[in-house]
């Protein structure tokens, strides 16, 4: 793949998922990501364990550690002390992006905040994710995915049905990768423009800002009652459209429809797909109009229709006709979907004792996907990465020994 961002050096000093994701993405765009670590112990992700299912497992591995912060190289530097703190800020002098998740106290504390980094380096891209935005009387606190995106943000509301226990996300670091991307985007656009006007920038993302651009629609009809009863997920939806909808398959499967343009897709749908030509000519069900005024009716005798059949079948027989479908499907169906795997949204990334499905950064550059690799152990290139800075052994050797790397 073209590694447009090659050239690009990022400093990141951040921790947990969504700030490291931003990095994951930037690293498979090309740029040199190091990340700063304290020593010994590291991003607490890396130590984190779910239940031995998620996170670290026994054998000390650690998928989800991965995800996040692969193609990346590892510096171990105490920013707890003096000289650790004055190294760090010599490897800005070498960066054309700063990238931190740390709350603004321990900013501050360190001495890398917006302002600290400009000064040392003014064309720096400074950019920051946070909870819930770097203003007002919350910007102090931070924020996981869960609570902020999740809960705060309104998907959780807009999911759980009335009376019932809040749903969970869908997966792990749900906001927080989706958050990331969007962050990362921003450092491209930043860097878009310096290349232009040679002025670096401040590039603030927020766990709370991503949730309401994903919740946009619902936000915009808010105060529109009839439109929010119309939008939530909450109650039971009005069919308008029995061609845009779930349907339960024989084998306890289900098929999204979503053919929009109803009246073109549905004579062929009934005729070739379900083989019921006389619904086509139903009067109920002649256009758009009646089938909507006839909804519960047509949705009806369309669960019978395919419950009778496997979702394997219903695929074969869809892809028959030019409607727009999909069938629902599990991540673990998604890991081996060959439209994903032959993209390259999806890898095969080799840890010669296992291999691990691993999705790619979204977006990709001139038809062709990153290779993925792994993530760096704790300050595995912290040697490498001093010597470039003009070190030399001696001075990492008294680097060490006072406990400012690791």
């Amino acid at each position: 793949m073209s590694r447009l961002l090659e050239h690009v050096k990022v400093l990141e000093v951040s921790m947990w998922a969504y700030v490291p994701s931003a990095g994951a993405v930037l690293a498979d765009w090309g740029a040199d990501v190091v990340k700063v670590e304290q020593p010994v112990v590291g991003d607490p992700l890396r130590g984190l364990s779910i239940g031995g299912v998620v996170g670290a497992t026994e054998d000390g591995f650690n998928a989800w550690w991965e995800l996040y912060n692969r193609g990346k190289r590892s510096v171990g530097i105490d920013l707890h002390s003096e000289r650790g703190r004055e190294l760090l800020l010599q490897l800005v002098d070498g960066c054309d992006v700063f990238l931190t998740s740390l709350l603004p106290a321990a900013r501050r504390k360190f001495g890398i905040d917006v302002d600290d980094i400009r000064a040392r380096k003014p064309d720096i891209i400074y950019a920051c994710g946070s909870g819930v935005g770097p203003a007002g009387p919350e910007n102090e606190k931070g924020g996981y995915d869960g609570m902020t995106f999740w809960g705060r943000g309104g998907p959780q509301a807009a999911l759980t049905p009335p009376g019932a226990k809040p749903i969970l996300m869908a997966a792990p670091a749900f906001g927080d990768v989706t958050s990331g991307m969007a962050l990362a985007g921003g450092v491209a656009a930043a860097l878009a423009n310096r290349a232009v006007t040679g002025e670096g920038h401040v590039v603030d993302g927020s766990l709370l800002a991503t949730a309401a651009w994903m919740m946009q629609a619902s936000v915009a009809y808010a105060d529109n009652p009839a439109a929010s009863e119309l939008l939530s997920t909450t109650t039971a939806p009005t069919i308008f459209n029995p061609i845009a909808n779930t349907y339960r398959t024989s084998d306890d499967r289900w098929v999204s429809l979503m053919m929009l343009q109803a009246d073109k897709y549905w004579g062929e749908l009934c005729r070739t797909v379900l083989e019921r030509p006389e619904l086509a000519d139903d009067p109920r069900f002649a256009d758009i109009k009646v089938r909507g005024e006839n909804a519960q009716a047509c949705v009806s005798i369309l669960e019978e229709i395919f419950a009778t059949r496997p979702l394997g079948e219903w695929r074969e027989r869809l892809s028959r006709q030019d409607g727009q479908w999909e069938a629902i499907q599990t991540a673990a169906e998604l890991a081996r979907d060959p439209q994903a795997v032959v993209n390259g949204y999806v890898q095969e990334v080799d840890y010669g004792d296992r291999t691990v499905p691993m999705a790619s950064a979204p977006v990709h550059f001139d038809r062709t996907s990153p290779t993925l690799g792994h993530s760096p152990e704790l300050g595995a290139d912290t040697e490498a990465v001093l010597l470039e800075l003009g070190l030399d052994w001696d001075q990492i050797i008294e680097l060490k020994a006072a406990d400012a790397i690791t």
